[in-house]
């Protein structure tokens, strides 16, 4: 009943003669964590390997969407068995959700399962917004989605000893001992919300040099601790 299965060659002549890569969609990924790995989305899945070696044959290009929802102790099977049955082409997944109770932070739960995903194998993560299951997003909740799923990807690219990955979490860990405010925003991947939750008790631009939040104050900051101490033990 797929018309663009049926005429899948013919797709596949346009592409090639406009340099077009495919995007071949899972309609039987699970929807639910019932469904998660069953035979109907490996079956499916095969077919895509299949669509995918008939698409290198016109040298057209394609990555493979993927689940889903899908518990965490079977998302490491699913990113290997998409390699095996779809040949190594890019995988890109929907989550996927290793819950299905998280309505209203579906952007949540699609970050946890999306770092594993990211970590096992998956080429690129399509986030979701917090109004997932529940309505039509606004800008704020792409919004939202979208740094919930830079923080996973990033998570994913430190584990797996990225090149340049860990090296933005090590400047982290030196402005904040260093107490410089500005650089800890500009290096946060949502620099503009992070400079609002400082701002919200502490809105004074001094306090952009202060060696404290307001988290501990200015007496119990394990950090401006940890620098009296080395300064009067003459430490660097």
């Amino acid at each position: 009943e797929n018309p663009f299965y049926e005429a899948f060659d013919d797709i596949l002549e346009i592409c090639a003669a406009h340099d077009v890569a495919l995007s071949l969609g899972d309609g039987l990924r699970p929807g639910c964590l019932y469904d998660a790995t069953d035979e109907a989305q490996l079956s499916e899945l095969r077919v895509l390997g299949e669509l995918t070696l008939r698409a290198w044959e016109k040298n057209v290009q394609v990555m493979i969407e993927g689940p889903g929802h899908i518990p965490l102790n079977q998302i490491e099977y699913n990113m290997k068995i998409e390699r095996e049955l779809c040949h190594g082409a890019p995988f890109y997944v929907l989550g996927p959700l290793p819950t299905d109770i998280g309505a209203g932070y579906d952007h949540i739960t699609s970050a946890i399962g999306g770092t594993m995903a990211a970590f096992y194998g998956a080429s690129m993560l399509c986030y979701v917004t917090p109004k997932e299951h529940l309505g039509l997003p606004n800008a704020n909740d792409v919004r939202e989605g979208i740094v919930a799923h830079k923080i996973a990807a990033h998570a994913a690219d430190v584990a797996l000893g990225k090149a340049g990955a860990i090296e933005r979490d090590h400047a982290m860990s030196d402005a904040r001992y260093a107490f410089d405010w500005n650089r800890q925003f500009e290096l946060s991947l949502d620099p503009e919300r992070a400079r609002e939750l400082h701002d919200e008790s502490l809105p004074q631009e001094s306090f952009k040099k202060a060696e404290f939040c307001s988290m501990c104050g200015p007496k119990f900051c394990a950090y401006k601790i940890s620098k009296n101490l080395m300064k009067e033990k003459n430490v660097k």
